[in-house]
């Protein structure tokens, strides 16, 4: 028995993946019978993978009986477009790392929530303790503050309704009407601060970039005990911020 199971299993998944090919080039769907058709499989062997493939989410029947590709591949496509876009940039976030001698952040304001998108470390400039979700302090820190000073009123209203100011430090700014003042009167826009906001004994500064239409924040941080250098890094991270969007916008 097991002797058969491999070569088995191999021609169940290639048969799949030519099913797959075939829907695929039908963007308004295509029945049972010719996808067997198309594929040469007989009619019996194409239903039970199209069911499988079906219940798996991969592809999706229509009212009609055509088969068209299923959220399952369209969440692969995202996640694959994802993965090339951040290793097209984290080189230059390595550089930015280097170049400051601060560890480099990247977020994107995706479904209603800041997500720390790729951080860039090292030994001599080591990344912040993650210690509160980042989705979840975007009060807190300059690279959340920096995607709220961007968006417009209501889906900023929106964020912070769905998130407390959890005081995180005894520097955390926990009064709703002086946050929006604060986001509405930076005098270094557009870069933002946070002075140990999040974390004592670390200070960030962030600036917006974009991804096409995407929204997100470029960031870096570091030891307290270098806020001196706060201004020059700022001087930095604006044009550094504006090859990054010209290098996301190219990558979408």
């Amino acid at each position: 028995m097991g002797a058969h199971d491999g070569p088995t299993l191999i021609t169940s998944v290639q048969r799949a993946f030519r099913l797959l090919e075939a829907v695929s080039a039908h963007e308004n769907g295509a029945p049972a019978k010719q996808l067997a058709r198309e594929t040469g499989l007989p009619l019996a062997t194409a239903y039970h993978l199209l069911r499988t493939l079906v219940h798996d989410g991969y592809l999706r029947k229509l009212g009609d009986g055509g088969f068209v590709l299923g959220d399952r591949i369209q969440t692969l496509r995202a996640t694959g477009r994802g993965q090339t876009l951040l290793s097209r940039v984290r080189p230059a976030l390595a550089a930015l790392r280097d170049e400051l001698a601060s560890a480099a952040y990247l977020t994107f304001y995706e479904d209603g929530e800041i997500r720390v998108a790729e951080i860039v470390d090292s030994p001599r400039a080591p990344r912040v303790d993650l210690w509160v979700g980042f989705e979840d302090a975007g009060h807190a820190t300059a690279l959340g503050k920096s995607v709220l000073r961007e968006l417009d009123e209501e889906a900023r209203m929106d964020y912070l309704s769905r998130h407390p100011l959890a005081d995180l430090t005894p520097r955390t700014v926990t009064s709703l009407p002086e946050l929006l003042r604060r986001l509405d009167s930076s005098s270094e826009a557009p870069a933002v601060t946070d002075l140990e906001e999040y974390s004592l004994g670390t200070v960030c500064v962030a600036v917006p970039v974009r991804s096409g239409e995407t929204l997100g924040s470029l960031g870096v941080s570091l030891p307290v005990q270098r806020l001196a250098r706060v201004p020059g890094i700022r001087d930095r991270l604006i044009p550094a911020a504006g090859r990054l969007t010209r290098a996301l916008s190219l990558t979408i």
